[in-house]
């Protein structure tokens, strides 16, 4: 499966943005999706993750309450709505994608990427 990440911009701290993940293939539902986001000088973390089936959602402690991950099959793409931006949430943010996966925050799981796309956040 091959990935493409989009919908990333410079924003204000408290801004909203609402990053995309569109997959090839007819095998979407299949796979469980993951965010994660690599800042400056720092590894890459995870951020959020849908099960394949949708039923489990899984967040980092930082984004809990800020971020929704969402997926919508019938277009092969997945969802993360970004709300309330914090400075410290500047990165590139990835997609990733894990066949039969139950959200997984380990990206060693993950067995396709996509390119990532940047998020800015201004103070």
């Amino acid at each position: 499966v091959q990935l493409q990440a989009s919908g990333g911009g410079l924003v204000q701290a408290g801004g909203s943005l609402r990053l995309s993940c569109a997959a090839s293939g007819r095998t979407f539902s299949s796979y469980a999706m993951g965010w994660f986001r690599q800042a400056p000088g720092k590894e890459r973390e995870f951020v959020a993750a849908i099960s394949w089936s949708g039923g489990t959602l899984n967040y980092a402690d930082s984004v809990k309450g800020r971020f929704t991950i969402s997926r919508d099959n019938a277009k092969n793409t997945a969802y993360l709505q970004v709300n309330t931006l914090k400075p410290e949430d500047t990165a590139v943010y990835y997609c990733a994608a894990d066949q039969w996966g139950l959200g997984s925050p380990q990206q060693n799981q993950y067995d396709y990427w996509g390119q990532g796309t940047q998020v800015t956040v201004s103070s």
